[in-house]
């Protein structure tokens, strides 16, 4: 793949978001790129108008996003119609999507803009909400969609089917509904397993549910997944990605399916998915060291 055109995105509220957007811009302008920058953080920076963030993906090769996990979900949705790979560097400790390091910045990147790079393509969801005689309600998720009970004082009655077949009526604090990219997000939290993100299929995790034996499903990705709010109060929110906010009522329904759009993610060339998870989650730190140092000294691979 020839990257000619780059844009970048950034987070502005981050601190070092415009002195970093401004080093990356002249680094890449010095190696014979165009760079596009989405109008905020070219404004902050004092490089012109710059473009419109939902413009911005027709015009460039490569995206590069500065901020953290919250700023690639955002970027996913608005990219979802684009053929465009995302590299996200990271601005404080490195995320489960922003793989790579500020500090490794330049270096990835000299790697990338080679050719020498790997694209996984991340599964992602389409949701609709039908609520009687409204038009109906979408959006379209990389993470997850999370029904809950909102301001409700009690738990709220689900009644989830699959492939239009009653599955059950989940008695819960709520219901989240995620990808392979979203089990480490607010599904681990909730008790669902870890799924390698390449992986495409569907977790539907109930939150804190009445019934203990109401345990997280992984479903195929083809699976049509309906929720209908059972709960009599109104003040029920289904969420997206933890971002995007709607409010449902008693008899509303809520269709969650594979997206025809999926997030392509430039992997970080520095690290793979398994050590993300090892660094994310603290898992054996003096071992990995050991098992590091045994690799390096003798060129072979260990467990």
């Amino acid at each position: 793949m020839l990257i000619k055109k780059v844009g970048i995105i950034a987070n502005i509220a981050k601190e070092k978001s415009a002195s970093c957007t401004a080093e990356l811009h002249g680094w890449l302008k010095a190696r014979g790129l165009e760079v596009l920058l989405e109008e905020g953080i070219a404004a902050k920076i004092g490089a012109g108008p710059g473009v419109e963030r939902g413009k911005i993906g027709s015009l460039i090769d490569l995206l590069v996003v500065f901020g953290g996990d919250g700023t690639i979900l955002r970027t996913a949705r608005l990219m979802k119609d684009r053929d465009v790979p995302i590299v996200g560097i990271n601005l404080g400790a490195f995320g489960y999507l922003t793989e790579v390091n500020l500090g490794e910045m330049f270096s990835a990147l000299e790697v990338i803009l080679a050719g020498d790079f790997q694209i996984e393509q991340r599964m992602m969801l389409d949701v609709e909400i039908v609520s009687g005689e409204e038009e109906p309600r979408e959006g379209t998720v990389l993470n997850d969609v999370v029904i809950n009970r909102g301001n409700l004082s009690r738990i709220v009655e689900l009644e989830t089917t699959v492939n239009g077949r009653y599955l059950t009526t989940f008695k819960a604090d709520g219901l989240i509904v995620a990808t392979p990219t979203g089990s480490t997000a607010y599904s681990l939290a909730a008790g669902g397993p870890i799924v390698f993100p390449e992986l495409c299929s569907v977790i539907i995790n109930p939150i804190c549910p009445h019934t203990l034996t109401n345990r997280p499903i992984i479903l195929p990705e083809r699976a049509d997944i309906g929720v209908t709010l059972r709960t009599q109060e109104e003040g029920a929110t289904v969420t997206l990605d933890g971002q995007v906010s709607f409010t449902v009522r008693s008899g509303d329904r809520i269709t969650i399916r594979q997206s025809p759009c999926i997030t392509k993610l430039i992997s970080s060339p520095h690290r793979d998915y398994l050590e993300i998870l090892r660094t994310k989650l603290g898992w054996g730190g003096s071992q990995t060291e050991a098992v590091r140092k045994r690799r390096d000294a003798d060129g072979t691979q260990h467990p």
